[in-house]
């Protein structure tokens, strides 16, 4: 046995608004039809006026707390696309939100893959014997990044938070993270993007245009990436704890887009019927849907103590990884 991460608790939160299909038809020249076809997606939570994305992160971790009985952690890592300010980080926030204290907080920005990135940095820390627990948060607020009008994007994203407590355990233990792959492609940066509000395009430049302020993608090449580097990933893990995809219980891959998690499933040889899926209900929420899956598959009764579970995620970076995780028996 060897130090490792183990996950101890979960929790997830929802904003109460929901954006219907019909909803956006209207506004959008589309279609019910037309967007389950697409995306699987029926529905999503969106974000009020003047909710950021420490707002939804504080509820999905104070869950994840409840649900772990701790009142305090190490570290807070929060993944997020949408933070609160360009600076500071927002996790520092979200940690004094919760009444933490001075514990060490940081953001990690990886798009969709910032979760699994995260949980990785978290074990890193645990197995480096530099914490004993770790708060993972995967937080989006994508109604601020989506241009209203955008027919392509704004059917897909929703809004929300999901979180983990990990602790220090051996290997070996129900809840058990490991082993890690972790790649990125900056050649593809332009794939999936926003343009403007860096250091290279300042928002405010003059002469530059505001879309450049919204969030972009390509829609094809994307889909084509996400499935290539999400199988890639997967199978690096399962190599390295010289396991077989007809092993794995349950495959909880990135919401993106049902298509893509389907191509993902068929790829790896899993039956779908062991594919956690949410998207349909939630939509895709970035760096938030890994998170919000397992609090969905733990809440619906999917996943069972001992059951050996791969996570794979892609974004933009271009940025992809992937895990392995014992599920843990959890308090509901």
């Amino acid at each position: 046995m060897t130090r490792c991460a183990v996950l101890t608790a979960v929790g997830g939160y929802l904003p109460p608004t929901v954006v219907t299909n019909e909803d956006l038809a209207g506004q959008l020249d589309t279609s019910d039809e037309w967007i389950r076809t697409r995306t699987g997606i029926s529905r999503r939570h969106r974000a009020a006026p003047g909710t950021a994305t420490s707002d939804l992160a504080a509820e999905a971790a104070s869950q994840a707390m409840r649900c772990a009985g701790m009142d305090s952690v190490d570290v807070v890592i929060l993944a997020t696309t949408t933070p609160d300010r360009p600076c500071p980080a927002t996790a520092p926030t979200i940690a004094a939100k919760l009444g933490l204290g001075p514990v060490a907080a940081c953001d990690v920005s990886a798009v969709c893959s910032g979760f699994l990135y995260g949980l990785a940095t978290a074990s890193g820390l645990i197995v480096a014997d530099l914490a004993e627990t770790v708060l993972v948060i995967g937080a989006e607020t994508y109604s601020s990044l989506v241009h209203p009008d955008d027919r392509s994007n704004a059917v897909l994203f929703g809004d929300g938070a999901g979180a983990v407590v990990l602790r220090s355990g051996e290997t070996g233990e129900l809840g058990a993270l490991g082993p890690f792959d972790l790649g990125s492609d900056g050649s593809g940066r332009d794939l999936i993007t926003v343009r403007a509000g860096g250091s290279e395009q300042w928002a405010e430049e003059p002469g530059s245009r505001m879309r450049d302020a919204y969030f972009s993608m390509s829609g094809r090449e994307v889909f084509r990436n996400a499935v290539q580097h999400m199988n890639r990933s997967a199978r690096r893990v399962l190599d390295k704890a010289d396991l077989d995809a007809d092993q794995v219980d349950w495959l909880v891959g990135h919401q993106a887009n049902a298509r893509i998690l389907r191509s993902l499933t068929d790829s790896l040889g899993i039956p779908e019927e062991r594919s956690i899926s949410n998207i349909d209900l939630v939509g895709n929420t970035a760096a938030a849907s890994i998170p919000l899956a397992l609090e969905h598959g733990h809440r619906e009764g999917l996943l069972k103590p001992g059951d050996l579970v791969l996570l794979t995620a892609f974004g933009g970076g271009l940025t992809w990884g992937s895990t392995l995780l014992t599920w843990p028996a959890l308090a509901r």
